[in-house]
């Protein structure tokens, strides 16, 4: 039987304290310590999961395997880089980093220590993304809606890398293309930065992909609609459900329009759409998507594989990030013309 994994988490705020029970309901796992400035705030945590409590990464006993790490973003290069030069695997929570420049760092220094390091985009393990990858459709356009109050939580960094950056990964991910032309426009209200955002994204192959955000609504809400040539996909997030309308369940409409040699579909009109079309729920299961993450990185910590969402990754979705947010910063509100942008709220990245 191999030794268990000896893991802290540094960062015990929202997300961190949740990162702390799951490595402590995991088997061959030894929750070492929890660390945060908030000393009082990791004696809490420490005290209900039976390890130590501690200021800072330095005061941590003996070698440690694994660490997440769910600090503010603008911490996230230093104190990963701290971590993979002392040989430790990191699960960082998204995104990768403050700005595309020191994620571009952090992919270096993750390559120049043969370190491994796993970026925390959940919604990768969210049970409806996985079932749309057993489907493995290609997407022509995607839609996804991405809205919640306000929670004072990440109030340093603006909506699309607090919030859209989740769906920026997920339609990366799905598409598997390169965006080459974005046109976005943000409205900042409660913070410095945007609170409201909204952008279109074309990839080179065709794929359109349309994403909002927004952390001043009253409700909310996490859905993605994917629309391909083999089918239709609507899916909630939070309720952890989705349905599929296939094409080849539904070849039923046309058999029935050219049995009555109908010009176009619209002399159907009489019919009821919504009881022809076959509906199909998606096969879910019923997993945490941090439980399922946290998971998959103690796999690659064990088997010495590549994560599943790689430096890589986390730094192409910030690029994206960082695309969207600068068409936006050229959209004006104000009326005026500006003969310098390229048109509005648009970059062209072919």
């Amino acid at each position: 039987m191999s030794k268990p994994l000896r893991v802290a988490v540094i960062g015990v705020g929202r997300m961190g304290r949740h990162h702390a029970r799951i490595y402590s309901e995991l088997p061959d796992v030894e929750l070492v310590a929890v660390i945060d400035a908030d000393v009082g705030r990791a004696q809490e945590i420490a005290t209900v999961y039976g390890c130590q409590a501690l200021r800072d990464v330095s005061d941590l006993p003996g070698p440690i395997d694994a660490v997440s790490v769910a600090v503010p973003t603008v911490h996230h290069r230093s104190v990963a880089e701290a971590l993979l030069r002392a040989g430790a695997a990191v699960l960082l929570e998204k995104p990768l980093a403050d700005t595309v420049a020191g994620g571009r760092a952090l992919v270096e220094v993750v390559r120049a220590c043969d370190g491994l390091l796993q970026v925390g985009h959940t919604e990768r393990f969210n049970p409806v993304v996985t079932a749309v990858d057993r489907m493995k459709v290609q997407p022509k356009f995607i839609e996804t809606h991405r809205i919640s109050p306000f929670t004072f939580r990440s109030a340093d960094i603006g909506v699309v890398l607090d919030m859209m950056i989740h769906d920026i990964d997920i339609v990366l991910h799905l598409v598997r293309d390169r965006p080459v032309r974005v046109d976005s426009v943000g409205v900042s209200v409660l913070s410095p930065h945007e609170d409201i955002a909204n952008a279109r994204v074309r990839f080179a192959g065709g794929c359109v992909a349309n994403l909002t955000a927004s952390r001043l609504a009253l409700k909310t809400e996490r859905k993605i609609r994917v629309f391909a040539n083999e089918a239709y996909l609507s899916l909630d997030y939070q309720r952890k459900s989705g349905i599929a309308i296939k094409k080849d369940a539904n070849l039923d409409i046309l058999k029935l329009a050219r049995q009555h040699d109908l010009e176009d579909l619209s002399q159907l009109q009489a019919l009821d759409f919504a009881k022809l079309v076959h509906v199909e729920p998606l096969q879910v299961d019923d997993t945490e998507p941090l439980r399922a993450e946290i998971e998959a990185f103690l796999h690659s910590v064990r088997t010495h594989q590549p994560p599943p969402v790689t430096a890589e990754d986390g730094l192409a979705a910030m690029e994206l990030a960082d695309q969207i947010v600068a068409a936006m910063e050229q959209h004006r509100l104000d009326g005026a013309a500006d003969s310098t942008a390229p048109g509005p709220a648009r970059i062209g990245l072919d």
